[in-house]
């Protein structure tokens, strides 16, 4: 994946929402763009929480995120927004997880996003 205005607006401070659905109605739960790493074509966010959203990936792995910055131009004025589609799993253990550990020691898991498709919103 190579979008670098995506890139630019995790550099700067912003909410992360994340929805799953499982066998009921939708969740979201929410982080922040500072918590977000992004490396070949994954997302990786520390987990502390996210019991709900763990629940609901063990019934459907499909995701969405949005996540922007008010600080990065957009489309036509300052502000720019994406929404990302993509399939989700926790990690326990292994290269990724010991690399988000060392700059997160609070996370208990970390949740993984494949990426399938990425869109300016804003």
């Amino acid at each position: 994946m190579s979008n670098e205005k995506l890139y630019e607006v995790i550099r700067h401070e912003g909410v992360v929402a994340i929805v799953s659905s499982g066998t009921d109605e939708p969740h979201v739960v929410n982080t922040w763009n500072s918590y977000v790493v992004i490396e070949n074509n994954k997302i990786l966010i520390p987990a502390a929480g996210m019991r709900k959203t763990q629940k609901n990936i063990g019934h459907n792995n499909r995701v969405l995120v949005t996540l922007g910055s008010k600080e990065v131009m957009g489309h036509k004025h300052m502000g720019a927004g994406f929404l990302i589609n993509g399939t989700a799993d926790f990690l326990e253990s292994g290269s990724e997880f010991d690399m988000m550990k060392e700059k997160f020691p609070f996370l208990t898991r970390v949740l993984e996003i494949t990426i399938e498709t990425v869109k300016q919103t804003i």
